[in-house]
């Protein structure tokens, strides 16, 4: 891939950030949905099932309907998972630990208080503590104590201090998981947020360096030699008496000239896209990604050159385009050329065979028509050949509303 304003490397895609599993909370249908769904479902599960079997251990339950109801709240809180969780607001993920909470609560009274099985009654804790916000466990420990109540006011157990005792315990037990769980998950989210800044840090110092060298090379060694022609070429032209001759030479200073501005304002670019994520790394990015790679031009100070929406805007049209034209038909390539009031991008390619080509271009092609008016930008489309040319020109200044559907 060749650039105007210097050789790119083509680095990957950033890692995605999220929570737990690579599956971010806040996300609708997080924790029921998602990637690492399995992992996080089949030990609660396991643990619940198993629950519900020792029921059958002797002496067997002592409550029919309770282990009917029991069982029939464990069903509704699997079915939940396949709930659209999107369309739900977002409280609503509480009641699937509660529903389970119930189901607990009519185990014990199916099983006994003396059973054994209210140790089941962690599972909910320690579901919300891991995959749910704080308000949540919250409102999972208010239902166990509730749930503790319940059962200490059975005709099993002499209430009163024994009441209070439960309470108090299974209260400070639950309280305990969640803080403390909840801890940890801060503690991990802050380190990973910790280790990405720094290694972030660390690109961009190495790409610093790296912009630093290839400047101060340009700088010393390219740009001496040109101005060197230059003043040879022109101390050339005094000795000639040919009109024709001095005025090619003089043509050839000047295009020397310019080439030692472009490559000053390449080493400018450098400089410039070395404090911060420019549109010149976007561009590169997308068009990276891509195989073959397209042929890549830069002219002018591009990183800096659009406000953050026009350079999504661009970047977004870029994208569409690259999809509908097929690099391999011509030589695919892509400029971005800055004035003093306008970028201009333009790409040139074939359209991709297949329907689209059947299609026509027109039809193929006014999608990206109709997002370029929507944004506000002009666009030219015209064919050439072997392929389809396509140019946008963004003003340095947007309009007001640009962007806008």
């Amino acid at each position: 891939m060749a650039s105007g304003s210097g050789s790119a490397a083509q680095p990957g895609l950033p890692p995605a950030s999220g929570g737990v599993s690579g599956y971010p909370e806040g996300v609708p249908g997080y924790p029921f949905r998602g990637p690492g769904l399995l992992a996080r479902v089949i030990p609660f599960a396991a643990v619940a099932v198993l629950a519900e079997a020792s029921v059958a251990l002797p002496p067997g339950p002592r409550s029919q309907p309770a282990l009917i109801a029991s069982v029939v709240l464990l069903l509704a809180t699997a079915a939940a998972f396949a709930l659209p969780w999107p369309r739900l607001p977002g409280w609503a993920s509480v009641l699937v630990p509660l529903v389970y909470t119930g189901s607990v609560l009519a185990l014990i009274l199916a099983a006994g208080a003396d059973s054994g099985v209210g140790m089941v009654l962690l599972i909910p804790v320690l579901w919300t503590a891991l995959f749910h916000s704080r308000w949540e466990s919250g409102c999972v420990v208010a239902a166990i104590m509730i749930v503790v109540v319940i059962i200490s006011l059975t005709p099993a157990v002499v209430a009163g201090p024994v009441l209070a005792r439960r309470v108090l315990l299974w209260g400070a037990l639950a309280t305990l998981i969640s803080v403390a769980v909840h801890g940890l998950r801060d503690r991990i989210h802050r380190s990973q947020e910790e280790r990405t800044r720094l290694q972030d840090r660390l690109h961009e110092i190495t790409v610093l360096e790296d912009r630093e060298r290839i400047a101060a090379d340009l700088n010393d060694q390219v740009i001496q030699q040109i101005f060197a022609a230059g003043m040879a070429l022109q101390g050339t032209a005094s000795l000639t008496t040919e009109r024709e001759v001095r005025r090619r030479v003089e043509s050839s200073v000047a295009d020397l000239d310019r080439a030692v501005r472009l490559v000053r304002q390449a080493i400018f670019g450098l400089e410039r896209e070395a404090n911060g994520h420019g549109l010149r790394r976007d561009v590169l990015d997308l068009c990276g990604r891509l195989t073959p790679a397209p042929e890549v031009i830069f002219t002018g100070p591009v990183d800096r050159a659009l406000q953050p929406r026009a350079r999504a805007q661009l970047l977004d049209m870029l994208h569409e385009t690259l999809e509908v034209l097929d690099g391999q038909s011509v030589p695919a390539r892509v400029s971005i050329a800055v004035g003093d009031d306008s970028c201009v991008a333009v790409v040139e390619a074939g359209l991709r065979p297949g329907p689209a080509m059947r299609s026509g271009p027109a039809r193929e092609l006014s999608g990206l028509r109709d997002a370029a008016a929507r944004a506000g930008v002009r666009v030219d489309i015209e064919p050439v050949p072997g392929g389809t040319r396509l140019a946008w020109r963004f003003p340095r200044d947007p309009p007001v509303g640009a962007g806008q559907p």
